[in-house]
């Protein structure tokens, strides 16, 4: 395990050796002192050229940490968050959880559910009515969730939503 008062500077080579007896080395891209979490930027284990493997360890299962370089350079400077941005979508995330989780106290089949999902990801103007899935307003799609389920005007939004739904049954069917 690292000594208490260990610290490791983001930019330095480190080596440890986990209560496993695993090797791993790499450069410190972050550390925190108080849960003693130490992020390593490492060579790609797929061999790929340009690409890096980035391993969280929880020191206290380290046995042994050697820095083999430290840092010459001052870290980074760390970018600004937009916390405006960022709270809009811890927001969108929770009501999306929640309107999920009403889907499932209502009865909709995990099918019904993952394709709720897989429209989302193309569609976000998609919300639950009951056990209806309803998208742009204008189609609805009925238990048990097939081509045929989906109602509503015909147009493109139908067409669209008919098309999204038979290729999910046939990615799930393979």
């Amino acid at each position: 395990m690292a000594a208490p008062n260990d610290y490791f500077s983001v930019g330095s080579q480190v080596a440890c050796v986990t209560c496993l007896g695993q090797k791993i080395h790499g450069e410190v891209l972050a550390f925190d002192y108080h849960s003693k979490m130490l992020t390593l930027k490492c060579p790609s284990s797929s061999g790929k050229v340009g690409v890096c493997d980035v391993l969280l360890l929880n020191l206290a299962l380290v046995s042994e940490v050697d820095i083999l370089a430290e840092s010459s350079e001052p870290p980074p400077v760390l970018t600004s968050l937009n916390t405006k941005q960022l709270s809009s979508r811890v927001h969108s995330e929770v009501e999306e959880k929640l309107s999920h989780a009403h889907a499932v106290s209502m009865g909709v089949s995990p099918e019904g559910i993952l394709l709720f999902q897989t429209i989302q990801k193309t569609i976000k103007e998609c919300k639950w009515n009951e056990k209806n899935i309803i998208v742009l307003e204008d189609v609805v799609i009925s238990p048990p969730y097939r081509v045929e389920n989906c109602k509503g005007r015909e147009g493109s939004a139908l067409t669209h939503v008919r098309k999204i739904v038979e290729k999910h049954f046939k990615d799930v069917d393979q």
